[in-house]
């Protein structure tokens, strides 16, 4: 796509229902609305007056009534519920919803609020373990994406679509269609027959210390017995597929995972790869997650690769157009197969200078570049996950996206995680725009 292509002059989103980020010049948006979509992004337990809202901590009597991750949840739910119905959506247009924790003795207690805020009728879901979230208490984090009712545009949960058996207590969909648009859920390789728990055998590494690489074999039968069925069970399938995240639990299986992303993904989708604790999935041996959305076969939309600079990962793609949503792959402040030298501080001063600063400036430059190859503008970004090394540079960030913005409210969410996938690194984004 031609970078000359005219670019919106100004923002073609709403931020719904903005709030201040406390004690600074700046502010969240709790939501998004974008022509037919609706973002929710960084979702918590907080009433945007104190941090978490005091009817999660009850720091009085605790233990009274229902557990702090019932409390947590329901807080959640109540300000997703709130965004849904400003934004012209609902519950039962949710499309897809992804859920951080940072243990799994929280989940059940989620996963029950869960069910009867989506009255059992649970979107494509994915679930893993981090290391810290941005608020004192916070045990929970989710982002949520909608559709906003209309013609043609129907939500319907494929539930004859499964590769495998979901488990009561997830109780989520297999796939769901919206449009021409195709949300499959997290896959890992968990067996697919309870009594061959915990990895399926034909993701395990036979007997001997080498007999195959576990990141491979997990990450192909991913591929081949989850992800592909699912697919095509719903119109689409491996070559429509045009984001994806994928979530490793060490940062050395990197190379193994992308051998085998790149033989079955000849022109790869928007992927970003993001560190989980560890253990980090459902079952404690698994070492890999991924969620993907994909495009109908024969629908109008259409996969296009949009590449003005270079991927992070030789042979991946830098973004995806797939109409109305650009859907980037994780960016980092890599320049030249290499971390930018702005982005690290001289070890003789090391007080004189703020790297993440000049990460997340490189980053956004980069951004703007991608969006304007694709006629839109970062101002118009739905979605922002921003994976951190350490979130005390979270405050310094916000002061760049503000620069870079003029101040827009910000549909961010800031995790800490483990590792990146560039040694040494501070910061990695994942960003979704839209292209009105």
């Amino acid at each position: 796509m031609s970078s000359k292509k005219k670019v919106p002059a100004s923002a073609a989103i709403e931020a719904i229902l903005p709030a201040a980020v406390p004690g600074t010049p700046h502010r969240w948006a709790r939501g998004v609305r974008a022509g037919r979509w609706l973002f929710a992004t960084g979702q918590c337990g907080t009433d945007y007056v104190h941090a978490m809202a005091p009817d999660v901590l009850r720091f009085g009597h605790p233990f009274d009534g229902p557990s702090k991750s019932h409390r947590e949840a329901r807080r959640i739910f109540q300000n997703v519920a709130e965004v849904l119905a400003a934004g012209g959506s609902s519950p039962s247009h949710v499309v897809r919803i992804d859920q951080y924790y940072t243990s799994p003795n929280v989940v059940d207690g989620y996963h029950q609020t869960r069910r009867e805020f989506f009255k059992g009728k649970i979107p494509p879901s994915t679930s893993n373990i981090h290391r810290r979230f941005a608020r004192t208490g916070q045990t929970m984090e989710v982002q949520v994406m909608a559709a906003i009712p209309g013609k043609g545009f129907d939500v319907q949960h494929e539930t004859k679509a499964g590769a495998y058996k979901i488990h009561a207590s997830s109780g989520y969909s297999p796939a769901l269609s919206a449009g021409d648009f195709r949300f499959v859920p997290g896959q890992t390789a968990e067996a697919r027959d309870e009594k061959d728990l915990p990895v399926d055998p034909e993701a395990r590494r036979a007997h001997g210390l080498w007999k195959g690489t576990p990141i491979m074999l997990e990450t192909d039968f991913i591929i081949k017995r989850k992800l592909k069925p699912t697919l095509e069970a719903v119109n689409a399938g491996l070559d429509t597929v045009v984001k994806a995240q994928v979530y490793l639990r060490d940062q050395e299986d990197i190379p193994g995972f992308r051998q085998v992303w790149a033989q079955h993904f000849p022109v790869e989708p928007a992927t970003t790869i993001i560190a989980t604790a560890t253990p980090g999935f459902i079952q404690a041996e698994l070492r890999i997650e991924i969620n993907t959305i994909a495009l109908a076969k024969d629908g109008k939309t259409k996969k296009q690769v949009v590449a003005p600079i270079p991927p992070l990962f030789q042979g991946g793609s830098t973004a995806i157009r797939a109409g109305d949503l650009l859907l980037i792959s994780g960016l980092m402040a890599v320049r030249d197969g290499a971390l930018v030298p702005e982005a690290k501080a001289d070890p003789a001063q090391p007080f004189y200078a703020m790297p993440v600063k000049a990460e997340l400036q490189e980053i956004l430059a980069q951004a703007e570049t991608i969006c304007r190859a694709a006629g839109t503008s970062l101002k118009n970004a739905v979605r922002i996950q921003q994976y951190h090394a350490d979130l005390a540079d979270l405050p310094a960030t916000l002061e760049v996206w503000s620069e870079a913005t003029g101040g827009m409210p910000l549909p961010l969410s800031p995790i800490e995680v483990p590792w990146l996938p560039v040694p040494d690194a501070q910061l990695q984004v994942d960003l979704w725009v839209y292209v009105p």
